[in-house]
């Protein structure tokens, strides 16, 4: 099966689950006519002298953030995060934006992307693209030697992008295993800043693990296509600059959650809830000799997460993966300043955060592009541009295609998968339960790294159980990929 083929299966499964794989010709129309947004208003600062710089895959075009930072005194440092000023090209109400609404999110499947919005647009005008100049909502934090972030500012500013990396090439700089890539290099004070901004990012690792933050990791695969054919998934693990883009962005989107908090605007809030299966991820302790309390604490599970990844490095994704699976999904709910709000909780139990709110991903992700639109607002002191009851249906919607979309990004991996382990029938595999319930019981194995449903010998499995299992049957234009417990 070629490439071609994969994403006839992409499509159909975007059909299948309510998600438009096509944007209409009104939006395709509106997008053919744009240029890239321009303000002159003097309430935006100029900030495209900064050594401004992306990092993301190799193959990202929709860059939506930059980061820049400065050493203070006493070891505190100031960093900058600007974010793509998406709402200054797409609008409110707009053919465009009915497009980002109904799907909510950019999917990412095997075989192509399905953008949230035109590629003119995320790829292009409304990217952070290197070189060229852009709008941007930016985030200024001071950042202490211990970690503690204080003293933030939320403004527009023009910013230039200096060099586009990659995570790969930046890891492996930073953990000293190779040189600098070129275009690192090649801009004068570059390798300073960021050296400068790795250090504040685990100083802010450090500190969310002190208050309560899981430091879980999972290994997703990446597809690997030569000359037309998938040939392998690949996995794809963490690494220091995935860090350093994980704690600035989760920084910001603290920061951001507290600035409309104090403004007095509503907002949709990014929320995970005390895990409801606690129970198990005790029982999960409890099978490597380690104890939990009985109620979910997330200081003491994050100092479980470290003493297995201590001790047993080379199977510590698979526990984090069960721990994953059983916090559940985090979802979007919407917080108002001012109204009673007892008995409902917004915090996200894995951040160990009471406030955050999605906002540095317009070009990708619906709410974030909501966020932006309510700053514009909290900046001028205007009317929020969305009701309270506005954004709870928009909340809800987000979550429903939130779980369409990772339904569809699961089907086209596992057709994928299905595809390379096609000559693999009858073989046995190392695997671990990620999934048990009344629909069906799923594990993964490591290598292609993909989920299958165990259709035979199920019974008394549950997430997080290391089973051996043999292949029994592939379906990739559906996506079925079906196991027997040995």
């Amino acid at each position: 099966m070629k490439t071609e083929d994969l994403k006839d299966i992409a499509r159909h499964a975007m059909q299948d689950r309510g998600l438009l794989p096509d944007f209409s010709q009104a939006a395709l129309d509106q997008a053919a006519a744009m240029r890239a947004p321009q303000d002159a208003s003097p309430a935006i600062r100029d900030l495209r002298g900064s050594l401004w710089c992306s990092i993301d895959n190799d193959d990202s075009r929709d860059l939506d953030q930059l980061s820049v930072g400065e050493r203070l005194a006493n070891g505190a440092a100031r960093v900058l995060v600007a974010i793509a000023d998406v709402d200054a090209a797409v609008a409110k109400g707009t053919a465009i934006d009915a497009h980002a609404s109904a799907n909510t999110t950019s999917v990412y499947t095997a075989a192509r992307i399905f953008p949230m919005l035109p590629e003119r647009l995320s790829t292009d005008l409304t990217s952070l693209i290197e070189s060229d100049d852009r709008l941007a909502i930016v985030v200024e934090m001071t950042v202490s030697r211990d970690g503690e972030a204080s003293a933030s500012a939320i403004y527009r500013a023009r910013v230039r992008n200096r060099a586009k990396l990659a995570y790969d090439g930046v890891a492996a700089w930073l953990e000293g295993e190779a040189p600098a890539p070129a275009k690192l290099a090649a801009v004068p004070g570059l390798e300073d800043q960021l050296r400068l901004q790795d250090e504040v990012a685990q100083a802010l690792k450090k500190k969310r693990i002190e208050s309560g933050a899981l430091s879980l990791e999972t290994i997703e695969a990446r597809p690997v296509f030569v000359n037309g054919t998938l040939t392998d998934l690949r996995p794809d693990p963490r690494n220091r600059a995935k860090e350093l883009i994980e704690y600035l962005m989760v920084t910001s989107n603290g920061v951001v959650a507290n600035f409309l908090e104090a403004a007095g605007y509503p907002a949709i809030r990014r929320v995970l809830h005390a895990p409801e299966r606690w129970n198990r991820i005790v029982a999960l302790a409890a099978s490597v000799q380690e104890r939990l309390p009985d109620t979910p604490d997330a200081i003491a599970l994050e100092a479980l997460l470290e003493k297995r990844r201590a001790a047993d490095p080379e199977h510590y994704a698979d526990f984090s993966l069960s721990v994953v699976k059983l916090l559940g999904s985090g979802e979007y709910a919407v917080a108002q300043p001012g109204a009673d709000e007892t008995g409902k909780s917004f915090g996200h139990f894995g951040l160990a955060m009471s406030n955050y709110a999605h906002s540095t991903a317009p070009n990708r992700r619906f709410p974030d592009l909501v966020t932006q639109r309510l700053l514009k607002a909290a900046f001028v002191k205007a009317a929020p541009p969305y009701s309270v009851d506005e954004l709870t249906g928009i909340a809800a919607h987000c979550n429903l295609q939130e779980t369409m979309a990772d339904k569809v990004e699961r089907q086209v991996r596992k057709s994928a998968a299905a595809l390379l382990l096609g000559s693999r029938i009858g073989e046995t595999f190392d695997a671990i339960v990620t999934g048990a319930s009344d629909k069906g019981t799923w594990v993964r194995v490591r290598r292609p790294a993909v989920e299958g449903r165990v259709t035979q010998g199920y019974v008394g499995l549950d997430v997080g159980d290391a089973v051996k299992v043999v292949l029994l049957h592939v379906d990739a234009q559906r996506g079925f990929i079906d196991f027997k417990r040995v």
